[in-house]
């Protein structure tokens, strides 16, 4: 007796097949065979809403990826040792009066703001003879830097005193080098073959200490007003790393004469990210001037750039080997050019921060001196009156605070890393999903692709049936010419259903191939 025919099992392709084995949640209790139940609408539902809060949780994180946010850190470092920064020192009075010619006055007049007609007036004030007996005769050509080099104060007769650590220092411990003030001098440049000094510990008397004579006696009288001239009577201090030029007319600091002047400094490393988290350079610079990028080093080169374009020469302070501006060029030319650049044209010189710089954070205070009690000595041991010590001497201490530095680092603040891990929490949090889940579906649409589409492929080239397809054979069925006894037979399975389609199908194929 026969049983009922057994049910084809279904293909991988099937979508309920996918659902009853998928690890993604929801899935087994939607897509099963039969029909439409509530129970599968409410799986539905509640499976079409979690994967809409997921997907809107991933599209929040991909956006808050892609704005690249970042955090500033800071931390104090101990060190038990520090380099000491370079110190430059500039005077406020570019030339000394003492220096300056007939010759100088007649080239110099414009930057120095004397009419022609004030020439004997201002050698006068200069304390020359004003009449030459009509014998003067100008130069034909007139050096500026050669100018600028004689004229400017000199650091073997300002420095009247100076110790590093306790250890006496001298002139040969600095380092010229040229500013918009003229001739200035660098102690610890790290230029001039000595290894860069370092301390040990911080406060008073672990730095720099030096008396200054800043020599007002040779000032030149102010006798117009100029990019040259200056009201003020002391010296102009910047505190920079080695790696970055001075750029003291805008970014130093004014020591008075008549006071003793504590400096105290804490270090700071500075580390910025590049874009797109953040906005700093970190290519090296294109110029031939400078090796290390900087902001003063970017700003110097591209005014030395513009004043080149624009004058076809360079100022005194700039580096390189162009041709230096005349007195005449310096007053029509670089001195405006230079001023519009630096206060109205934002486009030319764009500068920007470096991903990791040095700066000195300070604090300053101040002391009278010299005091009653040692006004008669300085007076004495310099061979100067008491009037003139106390408009003329300085005294200036700069030291470390403590022996550690400040460290303010950028960081990002959501990197791929967490992108990742907070879409997996969600993932998991609302459809039970993982990156395995994921493969499987590629595997489910690998099968599904196989089954619809190279299936049709594979059936389309598939030979023609014959018509004996699906026909069975009787038992008494007989050919013509064939005896009952050798009719063939359909094949019997151990169920005792007939199965003639797959025989049919076989012979019908043989056919063919014959």
């Amino acid at each position: 007796m026969g049983s009922p025919e057994e049910e084809a099992p279904r293909p991988p392709s099937d979508i309920t097949v996918f659902g009853a084995n998928s690890s993604l949640h929801g899935l087994s209790h939607i897509f099963l065979p039969g029909g439409v139940t509530i129970r599968r609408l409410l799986w539905a539902a509640a499976f079409s809403s979690s994967l809409s809060i997921f997907l809107y949780q991933v599209a929040d994180r991909v956006i808050e990826y892609y704005q690249y946010p970042h955090v500033t850190i800071l931390d104090e470092m101990d060190s038990p040792v520090m380099f000491f920064p370079a110190i430059t020192i500039c005077n406020y009075n570019s030339y000394r009066k003492s220096q300056i010619r007939r010759n100088d006055v007649f080239w110099m007049a414009g930057l120095l703001g004397v009419e022609q007609g004030d020439f004997d007036d201002f050698l006068a004030a200069l304390g020359q003879p004003a009449d030459d007996g009509g014998k003067f005769f100008p130069s034909k050509t007139f050096n500026m830097l050669e100018f600028v080099q004689r004229s400017s104060h000199n650091i073997d007769e300002m420095l009247l005193d100076c110790k590093y650590r306790g250890k006496d220092c001298g002139p040969e411990n600095f380092t010229t080098i040229y500013t918009r003030y003229g001739k200035c001098y660098t102690f610890n440049s790290g230029l001039d073959g000595n290894p860069l000094l370092t301390t040990l510990k911080g406060g008073t008397g672990n730095g720099l200490e030096i008396m200054l004579d800043i020599q007002q006696d040779e000032y030149l009288p102010v006798w117009g007003e100029t990019d040259e001239t200056s009201y003020e009577a002391g010296i102009k201090v910047q505190i920079h790393s080695q790696d970055e030029p001075p750029f003291i007319d805008q970014l130093g600091f004014g020591v008075a004469p008549g006071f003793q002047t504590f400096v105290s400094c804490q270090q700071q490393l500075l580390q910025y990210l590049p874009p797109p988290w953040g906005d700093c350079k970190s290519t090296p610079i294109d110029s031939e001037y400078f090796s290390t990028y900087s902001i003063t080093a970017c700003r110097i080169d591209c005014e030395t750039r513009y004043l080149l374009e624009n004058c076809n020469c360079r100022m005194v302070h700039m580096p390189g080997t162009s041709t230096v501006c005349t007195p005449e060029q310096y007053k029509d030319c670089a001195d405006p050019a230079l001023d519009f650049l630096v206060e109205k044209d934002n486009d030319y010189c764009v500068c920007q921060t470096p991903c990791n710089m040095t700066r000195y954070g300070k604090e300053l205070s101040m002391v009278k001196i010299p005091s009653k009690a040692s006004a008669k000595y300085l007076a004495k041991k310099f061979n100067k009156t008491e009037q003139y010590i106390g408009e003329n001497i300085l005294v200036m201490d700069i030291f470390f605070e403590a022996l550690n530095y400040e460290k303010i680092e950028q960081k990002k603040a959501y990197e791929i890393a967490g992108l990742l891990g907070d879409i997996g929490g969600q993932m998991g949090l609302f459809i039970g999903a993982s990156v395995l889940t994921i493969l499987e579906i590629f595997d489910y649409l690998y099968e599904v692709f196989k089954d619809k589409v190279l299936g049709y492929f594979i059936r389309k080239k598939r030979p023609q049936r014959c018509q004996s397809d699906n026909l069975e054979f009787p038992e008494n069925q007989t050919s013509p010419g064939v005896t009952p006894n050798h009719a063939p037979r359909a094949p019997v399975t151990p169920s005792g259903v007939t199965r003639t389609v797959s025989d049919s199908r076989r012979t019908c194929y043989l056919v063919t191939r014959l």
